[in-house]
């Protein structure tokens, strides 16, 4: 990483984000820190200073991921591509022309991905299908949603997995099972990672998968080329993780602030997973590596129909059900509690409105409990996705506290229209409405949750920008023939740019508990800002994702681009 700059930005239009200064058209860096903004007339003397003049080229605050899987995409390097179809036979054809090209000593273990679920018919996928194309060995499809997989018989096998094995979350992680109880082929929540260590010992094998820092260095470079300078990674698969993020910050090679999270399941390993983020934090976090935060998937997909409703599903192997939840109201009430008294932040998986509602009242109770005379209320709430929230509980958020973080790359047709079928039209249309939760007061942060090396590009927070101002996919737009230009109802829903700058520096700070040095600019404060070709404020929504920038600079220096 270069030296720290001493540079006088000129002649640009500076979006502080800083509400008592908002704008100005100069910035000065002394010794990696803001030193004065302001308007070029007014500068203080900077002759021992470089001037730089940008050429009215946009100057922000540098971006952040507020929920992100930086190490799984880095590890997902060696998943195989399928093509974009909804021609069943022809994913089949590719499977197995792969597997042909591929011999089973070269590639002992094939995963595939994505796979659109609507390809299938109303009971999902069989491992017979996938049997027809390859048989000689383990095979995974991952499907869009990434909440759902299809295996072979021969992974089914080589997992241990029969119709007497325990679903590891009965309802959520989960084998989908025939009428006599033996798994079909169709495993929800990645029920199958539980066993993985079984098949690869079959194998005598297991994949690229180590977490290096050589390995995760380029997807840090390209979030970085792109303005991010801060990252939340909601999921720490593993804790050499850290190790890698903290090689590279001994390196001088770390372009960006990392935080991140472990999971728990339950209140039984909620436990566990404290003292591994009180470990991961303590022993091997420095000041640009936390972890402050524990994870939980409380409900599953739309999409799958897993997802906790205050309404019955309409379809699938829910329907007439309120859905799947991984804990009631007072289990996670004590899930709180016990975060709280750690002071250990929580960041909780949510799409369905009775997931929503009920982690508010747990939040609720919690804050208004006894024992909040005793524990004041330290730890932070945040609600990832909430991709369906009853009009009476909008402005809830705002009331308790709680943090409300979006992907914004979803707000128009990525995963298609499949959850109609089970949520019905109606509540489909209210779907990714985050406008009266933010009229409201709440803090609305954004975020990228891409997964996958294939979907790394669409991690460009001005892409994602693009899809949620306009609620139109370039990429995978909506049957155009159902929906006028593609567009995902409703258009009310659709996030102002001034919304999204916002949610991706000022808010997402906040979620990360790093508000006082990122988000803004503002004398005093580190220097991590980007430089624009364009400005997003006055950008037409269409044409935000064409913005680039043109340096990114961190920590006073610049880690990407150049001035």
């Amino acid at each position: 990483m270069r030296e720290a700059s001493n540079l006088v930005l000129t002649n640009a239009v500076v979006r502080t984000l800083d509400e008592s200064s908002p704008r100005a058209d100069t910035v000065v860096i002394r010794d990696g820190r803001v030193a004065w903004v302001g308007w070029q007339r007014e500068a203080p003397a900077t002759a021992d200073l470089r001037v730089v003049d940008l050429g009215g080229s946009t100057i922000l605050p540098g971006l952040i991921d507020a929920h992100s899987h930086p190490a799984l995409v880095a590890m997902s390097r060696w998943h195989i591509r399928l093509p974009e179809t909804d021609d069943l036979e022809e994913l089949l054809d590719f499977i197995r022309s792969y597997g042909h090209v591929h011999s089973k000593e070269e590639a002992p273990y094939l995963y595939f991905e994505y796979y659109s679920p609507s390809i299938f018919p109303a009971d999902g996928p069989t491992r017979q299908m996938l049997d027809a194309a390859i048989s000689d060995r383990p095979v995974l499809c991952q499907d869009a949603g990434d909440h759902a997989s299809w295996v072979n018989t021969r992974m089914l096998e080589l997992l241990g997995v029969t119709k007497d094995t325990a679903d590891p979350v009965p309802g959520l992680e989960m084998f989908i099972r025939d009428e006599g109880g033996e798994p079909t082929g169709h495993v929800l929540e990645n029920a199958h990672a539980h066993f993985l260590p079984t098949m690869y010992r079959a194998l005598e094998w297991s994949p690229p998968e180590e977490p290096t820092a050589e390995v995760i260095a380029p997807v840090l470079e390209y979030l970085s080329s792109r303005g991010i300078v801060a990252i939340f990674d909601a999921l720490i698969e593993r804790p050499e993780v850290i190790e890698a993020i903290n090689d590279l910050d001994r390196l001088g090679a770390l372009p960006m602030h990392y935080e991140g999270a472990v999971r728990f399941r339950t209140r039984a390993d909620l436990a566990e997973a404290l003292d591994l983020v009180r470990r991961l934090d303590g022993e091997r976090a420095s000041e640009r590596v936390r972890v402050r935060t524990v994870k939980l998937f409380l409900d599953g997909t739309n999409e799958l129909g897993t997802s906790a409703v205050i309404e019955p599903l309409q379809s699938g192997g829910n329907a007439g059900s309120l859905g799947s939840i991984q804990m009631e109201q007072a289990e996670l009430e004590d899930c709180l509690e016990l975060c709280n008294a750690a002071g250990v932040d929580i960041h909780i998986h949510m799409v369905g409105d009775r997931a929503f509602r009920t982690a508010c009242d747990a939040v609720e109770n919690v804050l208004g409990s006894e024992r909040r005379r005793e524990t004041p209320w330290r730890m932070q709430v945040t609600f990832a996705h909430c991709e369906l929230i009853d009009s009476a509980d909008m402005t809830r958020p705002a009331d308790l506290g709680i943090i409300i973080n979006w992907t914004n790359h979803w707000s128009g047709g990525y995963f298609g229209d499949e959850a109609i079928q089970h949520l019905g039209e109606e509540r489909w249309n209210r779907m990714y409405d985050f406008n009266d939760v933010a009229d409201a007061g709440a803090v609305l942060a954004f975020s990228s949750d891409v997964v996958s090396n294939a979907e790394l590009h669409r991690a460009d927070p001005f892409f994602g920008m693009q899809i949620a101002a306009t609620r139109v996919d370039p990429e995978v737009p909506l049957d155009g023939g159902r929906w006028p230009q593609s567009r995902r109802p409703s258009s009310s829903a659709a996030l102002s740019t001034e919304r999204l700058v916002r949610g991706y520096t000022v808010h997402a700070a906040r979620q990360l508990r790093i508000q006082d040095t990122f988000g803004m600019i503002a004398p005093g404060r580190p220097a991590h800002l980007i430089i624009l070709n364009r400005d997003p404020l006055v950008t037409p929504p269409t044409e935000l994702s064409e913005i680039v920038p043109s340096a990114v600079i961190f920590d006073g220096r610049v880690v990407s681009g150049s001035l």
